[in-house]
This record gives structure tokens, sequence and C-alpha cells, in this order.
């Protein structure tokens, strides 16, 4: 065959190989920009896509319009107003959310949740709600059904309540084989003990990956996403000192500020076919 001829079919073949996985990317990334730059996201939230970089994250974690994904502890609904609008037409969003009757902030989050999607039943059609509060409510998604599992920082608080296995085993039941758990969550030193993760609100890395492990997830990525080197993860107050929450109030507010919101690892896991 010509030399000439060889390339040409070589050139051709990459061309392909990049229009196909190049413009997949490109529609996905303008499906995300639509949600988050709509009109029922207030400044404050879009402000804070710069430290949670939701559309790559997202992205990394293989969330599609077509997919039954399945969030945990969503709090106020920050990822529910990204996530509803590009489920809303095709996808499902299952949004286990903490106990009614758990605690006095559990019931304010929960009832700040539902006010929300409330307030605009066409744009959170695809969410339905459930609950996991162990032991009574572990049902958080029909089983085997979720494409992909979140949790965004929530595994410090499971820790606190001593239920984080019990979580990691909710979500293994939820997903389809195969399907994937991404956990986004303030990133510990290595070394730290359980208790300090408790009152700090960081959580390293090996005990995420070790417990998801012992459940049956097999580790697939990590990514850098959400990493930020200023966090120097020595606070009084824990990550909490930190914006958004700004626990020390005015004390070196603008010191905190600068940092920025915390250094988060991003794993992505896999239920075993």
């Amino acid at each position: 065959m010509p030399v000439f001829l060889s390339i040409h079919r070589l050139l051709r073949g990459m061309a392909l190989v990049f229009t196909m996985a190049t413009l997949p990317a490109l529609a996905q990334s303008a499906v995300w920009s639509e949600a988050l730059n709509g009109e029922h996201r207030s400044d404050a939230n879009k402000a804070r896509d710069a430290y949670r970089h939701p559309a790559e994250t997202l992205d990394f974690f293989g969330v599609t319009p077509t997919s039954t994904v399945l969030e945990m502890y969503p709090g106020g609904g920050w990822y529910t107003e990204v996530l509803a609008p590009v489920l809303a037409n095709s996808g499902t969003l299952y949004a286990a959310h903490m106990g009614v009757n758990e605690s006095p902030y559990a019931r304010r989050s929960l009832g700040a949740f539902l006010s929300k999607i409330g307030a605009n039943s066409d744009l959170y059609k695809a969410v339905v709600v459930t609950e996991f509060n162990p032991p009574e409510a572990l049902a958080i998604a029909p089983p085997n059904s979720v494409d992909v599992a979140l949790a965004f920082r929530n595994l410090h608080s499971w820790i606190r309540l001593n239920t984080i296995e019990k979580a990691f085993m909710a979500v293994y039941d939820s997903l389809k084989p195969g399907g994937i758990f991404g956990i986004v969550q303030h990133r510990g030193n290595p070394g730290m003990t359980v208790e300090q993760m408790k009152n700090s609100g960081y959580v390293t890395e090996a005990y995420a990956i070790e417990l998801a492990e012992l459940v049956g997830f097999e580790l697939v990525a990590k990514s850098e996403i959400n990493a930020n080197p200023k966090d120097t993860k020595d606070y009084e107050s824990g990550v909490w000192t930190l914006p958004p929450s700004y626990r020390q109030g005015d004390q070196d507010r603008e010191k905190y500020q600068e940092i920025g919101e915390s250094d988060r690892m991003t794993l992505k896991f896999r239920k075993p076919e």
C-alpha cells in the first residue's frame, strides 16, 4: 500500500475518533451549561460553581439526561437544582433525604428542600423524594434501578451518626450491576482518626476507599477536579471555618475567603457486574 494512502487512512481514522469522542462531550457540556445558568438558581449558588465544578464533576461520574440518579442527603438542593432540569424529560432523580423526625436540623433541611421543589413542580418533575433514616428507612430507591448514585460531602455526617456502613450498603443495593457511586468529600490528611474526622468534617481517602471496597464496590478512578491545595485543614472549627459557613464569623474572614472552599476528594466507584 502506498505510504501516502496509509497516512491518509490513519489521519481519517484519527479524525473519526476525535469526532466521536468530542461531539458527545460538547453536547453534554451544553446541557449542563443551560441548567447551571437557569433563572431558578440564585446568584449565591451560582457563585459556588467555581469551587464545586458541577459540570465537570457530573461528567466524570457519567450522569446523562437519561440517567436514573440517586442523590444522597441533598440538603437544601444545591446539586438537585442542577440535576433536576437535565433529568426532567428522560431521567429520574431519587433524592434520599433525612428523616422528618430524625432531628430539628433534619426537619428544617427537609422542609426547605420540599419547599424548593414544590415551588417549581415542572422543573423538579423528575425528583422522587425518599428517606434515609436507619434503621427504619433504608429503601432509598428500588433495588438494582440506579445508574449513578451521588454523595456530596455526606461522609462526615454519616460517620458522626454511625450510619456510614448502612449508607454505603443502601447505595450498593439501589445500584444496577455496573452502576456508579460517586463521592465528593472534604479530604482529610492521611492518618486521621475516626474521631478527628467526626470533629473536623474532613475524611481520609483511605478510609472512604476501604469502606467502599468492604461493602463490595470497585474503585474505578480518582479526580482532582475539586482539589484545593490552599486548604491547610488545621482550623479550630474544622472545615466549617471556610466558606460558605464561616463559622468564625468576621474573624480572619478575608484569609478564609482567599483560601476558598475545602480541598475535596472525588472518587468514582462501580458496583461489579
